[in-house]
């Protein structure tokens, strides 16, 4: 019987399969579903020269093989150190679900179960998939509205996903106890699928169409020629490379080693148990679904006649495989488990019995506790690698089993058609940088995966691993001041408390402890005068006598004069978002070019591919953490920043959008005249150690003027009022610039051929499908957040991108997608929130007018307008 407590196992009977070195799997824990061996030639043959070789034979790396292979490519080469599914693969769960928080992240999830669905009729080879659906629980309220929270994000979607009321919960899972039970989360086609038998299909698939898989083949030496290519050594011998995937699992660290890189990955201990037939599992007439315990933190699904419990350990208790980490994987190891450990998860045993209560009486016949990689936010890292050329990633995956068909799809669309499929940043190997220790990455790795299964809330903030040495010179001053947001390391003010405020973070779907004052941060800047703290900010110096060239080949707007800045994107080749950048032209053919914190080693291994593809003669430095930035806006902005300079600000001395260089307090700066609020302001760029010294400069000198601090939500209130896009919402690799409304930004007339120009010329004479609108909505305690479903006569039509509170007028604001013939002014929607639809019409942009055009209107005795 499963019995709480440390003697649980003793007595037990544990049958047939041993714990330790079992290459079987659960539905298969003691026996595979679907066993293949590979052609005598996989052993015998051998290449000198391949397109891709790709390391590890995990179900992963074997994805990528089959895909790139099936898509046309010749010379896929995977090389696998022992044997396939060794590693993380052999011994998972194997569950399989569409759902995910992840707007993108969902098709991934969707091409792989579209693939296993056909997998076996493909290639022969059985493949244990199993689809009876699965089922998250609600036990809480808040649980509830986290359920609804992600239905309004499942309506523009292929996959199904449905909000169930306990009766439906129980008529499906009867051995439930439902005393807690609020409501489910329901996906039809969800299941789980047997991993060994899975990679030996794709296997077959790979060389069915033409791919090499060498096994034992481990890679010793990795070693990057001036042409871009690779020689990768083995035992076996060497072969030259166009391009090297690193799928290699928990080795992928001492894989990235070989060529320098450090990459943020931690191992970690996952256990799950198997019972023996349960009588009231084996009379069932059909097949449970799988079930999810939020609370409990576990999953469960029938395995045969039984039962297959998997939890997640609190951040306190979970096993981190440390001695890997320091030392480095064991180099025997591969399909070997740890020692189980069931006190470790005893709590949630007792969770998983009292929520089924016939494991009660369940014996165990296994217990499976095996290392999974985890990386700092247990996301994967899937793409090339800035800094190394032609070395690309797919490692990380905590869940490797449901990511690994997708991924195998969207990296092969990737590396054969020069740009993502689809917009995954969150997914970038770059997102991590030199700021990721290996201290950080343990914590973050510890708090993910303690993490699992907590409430998903928007505007989500992780504190463990913080704050990181890549904090601003301002973050000891500020800090006692605000609540700080994670930024790519940094730390970012998001809203700063008064004496008697709430200061706490308070998580909710729900207007929450943020909202007045952020309200009073908005009012700041619209009237007085605000600083802000914008060093996250991603900082690029491009200089060299090619440097007009390449910025013209790069970007889609014209290259800004000396003197001058502008806002320009750089396009794909079939003319999406891949970029938004500001680049301010500082003397002859010598550049700053600022990108969002998120997107700065993203940015900046396109433009350094490019100019090594283009052979430019250029010198591209990265000045990120050299540079200090703070913004100043408001109405009071010139008058409080002229009493520090002898520089002239007036409007016609220092016009909008111009860059000069200056001091202020006697400080070094270089100063553009732009603000992401579209109020009068400058962005300061200075030394990183000044920025206490200009803070302090410029908070005593708007004494008299009220000067206060604002943080990035009062921003985002303002930037919606002003129609200001945002890269990675309102643009991105999903969206086109003409549908996104940046017209003004790409000049399809300028004499250089920019990526991206001739699919927009195609795209401009085909016609628009959709267009991006802003539209209000008047709600109660609740506003849109971005990916929220639009709704028009009874059908999803749309979705949002972003959204906020408008201080200004009271009432919801939004940027959403809709169907060019609803794009209209006036038009009437629904915007889905929190379960209810709310009515919104589509404005004329923006709600407000920028300070600029306030003031050029004002010349010409228009009027303002709000």
């Amino acid at each position: 019987m499963l019995r709480p407590g440390a003697q649980l196992l003793r007595g037990l009977l544990l049958r047939s399969c041993p714990l330790l070195g079992s290459p079987g799997r659960p539905r298969s824990v003691c026996g595979r579903e679907g066993e293949e061996k590979p052609p005598l030639s996989a052993e015998t043959q051998w290449k000198d020269r391949a397109e891709t070789v790709i390391i590890g034979g995990g179900c992963v790396g074997v994805s990528l093989a089959y895909h790139l292979a099936k898509a046309g490519m010749k010379d896929v080469v995977l090389l696998e150190k022992s044997e396939l599914t060794a590693g993380s693969t052999w011994h998972a769960a194997g569950l399989t679900t569409y759902f995910h928080p992840g707007i993108n992240l969902k098709k991934i999830h969707y091409d792989s179960i579209k693939l296993y669905e056909k997998l076996e009729e493909e290639t022969g080879q059985v493949v244990g998939f199993h689809q009876p659906g699965s089922i998250r629980l609600a036990t809480t309220p808040v649980r509830v509205d986290e359920f609804k929270y992600q239905m309004t994000r499942t309506g523009w979607h292929a996959t199904e996903q449905y909000l169930i009321e306990p009766e439906k919960i129980q008529e499906m899972f009867p051995l439930l106890n439902m005393n807690k039970v609020l409501a489910g989360l329901y996906n039809p086609g969800d299941g789980h699928i047997d991993p060994y038998s899975l990679t030996m299909a794709l296997a077959a698939g790979a060389r069915k169409y033409g791919a090499l898989l060498k096994y034992p083949a481990p890679v010793t030496s990795l070693k990057a020629r001036s042409d871009g290519t690779w020689d990768v050594e083995t035992p076996q011998g060497s072969m030259r490379a166009n391009r090297i995937v690193n799928a290699a699992g928990f080795w992928a660290r001492e894989v990235g080693k070989m060529i320098g890189l450090e990459h943020p990955l931690i191992p970690v201990q996952h256990q799950y148990v198997v019972t023996s037939t349960i009588p009231e599992v084996k009379a069932l007439k059909r097949e449970l679904p799988v079930l999810r315990d939020l609370e409990g933190s576990y999953y469960l699904r029938q395995e045969r006649d039984g039962l297959l419990f998997g939890p997640y350990e609190s951040q306190e208790k979970m096993k981190v495989q440390d001695s890997w980490v320091t030392n480095g994987v064991p180099p025997g190891f591969g399909k070997e488990l740890f020692e189980s450990d069931l006190d470790r998860i005893m709590e949630h045993i007792k969770a998983a019995m009292e929520m089924v209560p016939v494991l009660k009486k369940a014996d165990i016949i296994n217990v499976v506790n095996g290392p999974i990689t985890y990386s700092p936010d247990i996301l994967p890292m899937v793409g090339p690698h800035q800094g190394v050329r032609n070395y690309w990633v797919a490692i990380g995956f905590g869940y490797g089993i449901i990511h690994a068909g997708g991924v195998g799809k969207y990296l092969s669309d990737w590396i054969l058609h020069g740009e993502p499929p689809f917009d995954l940043i969150e997914l970038d190997p770059n997102r991590y940088g030199k700021w990721t220790t290996t201290q950080y990455t343990e914590a973050k790795a510890r708090e993910s995966y303690g993490f699992n299964n907590i409430v998903g809330y928007p505007k989500e903030e992780r504190f463990a691993g913080r704050p990181t040495q890549r904090v601003s010179g301002l973050y000891q001053r500020l800090e006692s001041k605000c609540s700080m947001g994670f930024h790519a390391g940094w730390e970012q003010p998001h809203w700063f408390y008064k004496p008697g405020q709430d200061t706490q973070y308070r998580p909710s779907f729900r207007r929450t402890n943020w909202f007045e004052p952020v309200g009073s941060e908005y009012k700041q800047v619209m009237q007085r005068v605000g600083v802000t703290d914008l060093s996250p900010f991603g900082k690029f110096n491009i200089k060299g006598q090619d440097s007009i060239r390449l910025l013209d080949h790069l970007f889609a707007n014209v290259i800004p004069k000396v003197g001058f800045t502008n806002i320009s994107h750089m396009l794909t080749p079939k003319g999406r978002v891949y970029a938004e950048l500001t680049i301010s032209h500082q003397s002859p053919g010598e550049f700053l070019l600022i990108t969002g914190s998120g997107s700065e080693l993203h940015d900046l291994r396109w433009i350094e591919e490019e100019a090594v593809k283009g052979g430019y003669d250029v010198e591209i430095k990265n000045i990120t953490d050299e540079l200090g930035v703070l913004g100043v806006a408001g109405p009071q902005a010139r008058k409080v920043l002229q009493k520090l300079t002898s520089e002239d600000l007036s409007d016609d001395v220092f016009k909008f959008l111009q860059t000069k260089s200056l001091k202020v307090s006697n400080i070094p700066v270089t100063a553009i005249r732009i603000s992401y609020t579209g109020e009068l302001g400058w962005e300061l760029y200075h030394r990183r150690e000044d920025s206490v010294a200009l803070y302090d400069a410029i908070m005593n000198a708007g004494q008299e003027e009220g000067i206060d601090n604002f943080g990035t939500y009062a921003m985002n209130a303002l930037r919606l009022e002003k129609a200001f896009r945002a890269w990675g919402l309102e643009m991105n690799c999903d969206t086109n610039p003409l549908e996104a409304g940046l017209e003004y930004f790409v000049k399809l007339n300028k004499p250089a051929d920019f990526i991206g120009k001739q699919a927009l010329k195609q795209i401009k004479a085909k016609g628009l499908k959709r267009r991006l609108v802003c539209l209000t909505l008047a709600t109660d305690d609740v506003d849109p957040e971005g990916n929220e479903s639009i709704w028009y006569n009874g059908k999803v039509v749309g979705n949002t991108t972003s959204g906020s509170y408008s201080y200004s007028i009271q009432k919801s604001l939004a940027f959403a997608y809709v169907p060019v013939q609803l794009s209209e002014v006036g038009q009437q929607v629904e915007v889905e929130l929190l379960g209810k639809n709310y009515p919104a019409v589509i404005i004329q942009e923006p709600l407000v007018l920028t300070e600029p055009t306030r003031n050029r209107l004002q010349k010409k005795g228009g009027k303002d307008k709000t």
